[in-house]
């Protein structure tokens, strides 16, 4: 596994908490949802003044046999229309922006005549972003609460049929997403932030995730970047990103996986980086001896030979 020289334990655990990018929240602070997800500024009671307006209280997601099943849960009626598609990109309601959304496929969702929020603009139904270990669906995220217009996306494994229903007392929309495809169990490391900040090692661990098969370094990654669980999260576990936003290709070759990053990544003077996540998590896999991690310009240190490499961006 490659480790960066450590600094003293203080220093590094300061830069890192600034650089820890986290997929799953208690709560929804205002740097945990994207900047470019709005929210209406219209209070809950006004817009329920005007018509009935359905409100989200909760977003879960399990497994059943051949499919997973994603439940919307209303507080009032059902949302007055909803439809569902797969989309090549998440786009942010009212500004346009990508949302970056963790697996091979993204279904959106839209909700109208709904809201996600109470009269002082808190979330009523939990995290804007929230990651499940389902053989289908990585990730649940939201891209707009906006003029009582409702929307997200469902980042999946691939992409599957799906059937989408409701459901009264109480009110739910409910997604069917087929899992026709063969999974594996592999094991993805996360810091371990309890651990890390009490100085004692290892400073990652282990939670076990389905991959679709035989494309496990893949799958491998999009569960490392779709980040902890919320139970994992509570218990202390998180995703240091160091500015990634994703990875654009892993690809491997001669007991040598090659990893192309998305972002501006960078250490932030961190001595644990994203690089500590990725080598040890690939390293597990059959066949694979060597990670090499290359930034967006498609750079690392040590390029050439059978040997670890980070891009000098990733440097203490």
């Amino acid at each position: 596994m490659f480790l960066p020289p450590m600094r003293s334990l203080a220093a590094s655990a300061t830069s890192l908490v600034s650089a820890l990018t986290l997929a799953v929240l208690p709560a929804v602070p205002a740097a945990a949802a994207p900047a470019s997800v709005p929210v209406s500024a219209a209070p809950a009671s006004a817009l329920r003044a005007a018509a009935p307006v359905a409100t989200l209280v909760g977003v879960r997601a399990s497994h059943h046999p051949g499919l997973d099943r994603v439940v919307f849960e209303f507080r009032g009626p059902l949302p007055a229309r909803r439809s569902a598609g797969y989309v090549s990109r998440l786009i942010a309601d009212g500004s346009g922006a990508t949302i970056p959304v963790a697996g091979d496929a993204i279904l959106a969702l839209r909700f109208e005549r709904a809201i996600g929020h109470d009269g002082s603009g808190a979330s009523t139904h939990g995290p804007a972003r929230e990651t499940f270990a389902l053989p289908g669906v990585l990730q649940v995220v939201r891209a707009g609460d906006f003029e009582a217009v409702l929307s997200f996306g469902i980042g999946l494994a691939r992409k599957a049929p799906y059937r989408v229903y409701t459901l009264t007392r109480p009110s739910r929309v409910v997604v069917d997403i087929r899992t026709p495809h063969r999974t594996v169990p592999v094991g993805v490391h996360f810091l371990d932030s309890r651990r890390y900040h009490a100085g004692r090692e290892p400073y990652t661990r282990v939670v076990r995730r389905p991959v679709v098969a035989p494309a496990t370094a893949r799958g491998a990654l999009q569960r490392l970047f779709a980040g902890p669980t919320r139970a994992e999260y509570a218990a202390g576990l998180r995703f240091v990103a160091s500015g990634a936003t994703g990875f654009r290709s892993v690809v491997v070759r001669g007991g040598v996986a090659h990893v192309r990053l998305t972002g501006a990544v960078g250490s932030g003077g961190s001595a644990f980086t994203v690089a500590d996540e990725i080598t040890p998590t690939l390293k597990r896999l059959p066949g694979v001896h060597w990670v090499k991690i290359y930034d967006a310009r498609g750079r690392t240190e040590h390029p050439a030979g059978r040997s670890d490499s980070i891009p000098e961006s990733l440097e203490p």
